[in-house]
């Protein structure tokens, strides 16, 4: 396991990093929690994602409870939440200097942890006011119940305009953002957000690396009956890939597996090592239902290698959407 930088700070998270997105408390209970833990842990994995709005708080609890069993010393590990879907009522939602505390403390305690180190805001609030965001968060870092702030799938005008507003008040900015980033979804992370890396030093946890598995090549054929596309709840994700577009997407990952096979790799490793290949990548965000899922994945750390330039030049050639650089005027 090899370790980088959270874009400018001094906190070094593993490469790859365990979420809980659609497997903790939905597909992953108490002993399955305890196992894949277990092994991420002790394969140098010190980075455990979560949010509130993660099975309405239920994946929280569940890695709370298996921290607290596993006893790990707290400072050999981080682990994060975000803010934004909390519940249906008005004041249970967005990122309101209300909302962004008490879903803070909410999450403390369903994690039993002092502090966060890691506290996200899941998407940006169009009914807040930055300046109120910034300070909310601001003052949770200067009563050490969050160590670093930062944005999820917020647009580079948010996040710059967040780091004004920190500028001028002399106040904590965002460290890190957590964007959607694989073979299919690279407009922020490689085009949009690029004036962002030196300006500010931001860092990215990203998520998704399989496009939501179909980059291990198991809907080549069709819908499995206990994949995520078959969950209850994600009936929007099997529509997006069953559409034109999504069928289009498919096409390209049987020729990619093609490429995979020719390199010899599984093609999820190929995926992976992809997007570890972005030296902005700060981790990348694993999500696992099963123990043998998880160390399938960690494996694809012993290939990098196997990802040669002429591979690289493969892969470009069939996915042919290579971001363009943002525009300077």
């Amino acid at each position: 396991m090899e370790y980088r930088r959270l874009g400018k700070s001094g906190l070094q998270v593993s490469e790859v990093s365990l979420g809980s997105w659609v497997t903790f408390g939905k597909q992953v209970r108490e002993d399955d929690a305890l196992a894949l833990m277990t092994l991420a842990y002790d394969s140098g994995i010190n980075f455990f994602d979560n949010a509130e709005g993660y099975e309405a708080g239920a994946s929280e609890a569940l890695m709370g409870a298996a921290l607290e069993k596993l006893g790990w010393d707290r400072d050999s590990y981080a682990v994060s939440s975000k803010v934004f879907w909390g519940g249906s009522k008005p004041t249970q939602r967005g990122l309101s200097r209300k909302h962004v505390t008490e879903a803070c403390h909410a999450a403390l305690k369903r994690l039993r942890v002092d502090y966060l180190d890691l506290y996200f805001c899941h998407r940006p609030d169009i009914d807040t006011p930055i300046e109120e965001t910034v300070w909310a968060m601001h003052n949770l870092v200067t009563q050490g119940k969050v160590l670093y702030w930062g944005t999820s799938e917020w647009s580079a005008q948010q996040i710059t305009e967040a780091h004004a507003v920190a500028r001028a008040l002399h106040i904590t900015p965002p460290t890190m953002e957590q964007p959607q980033y694989n073979m299919f979804s690279r407009d922020k992370v490689e085009g949009e957000f690029l004036p962002l890396y030196d300006t500010f030093g931001l860092g990215t946890t990203i998520w998704s690396p399989l496009a939501s598995g179909v980059l291990t090549g198991k809907y080549n054929d069709g819908v499995p009956a206990d994949s995520r596309m078959n969950l209850p709840g994600y009936e929007w994700l099997r529509a997006e890939w069953e559409s034109e577009a999504g069928r289009a997407k498919l096409e390209k990952v049987r020729r990619l597996a093609t490429v995979a096979s020719d390199a010899g790799l599984p093609l999820t490793h190929l995926a992976l090592l992809w997007c570890l290949r972005n030296p902005r990548v700060s981790t990348v965000i694993l999500g696992a239902s099963k123990r043998a899922q998880l160390a399938d994945n960690l494996a694809a750390l012993d290939s990098k290698a196997a990802l040669t330039p002429e591979v690289l030049a493969a892969i470009e050639e069939i996915l042919g959407n290579e971001p363009s650089a943002p525009q300077r005027y």
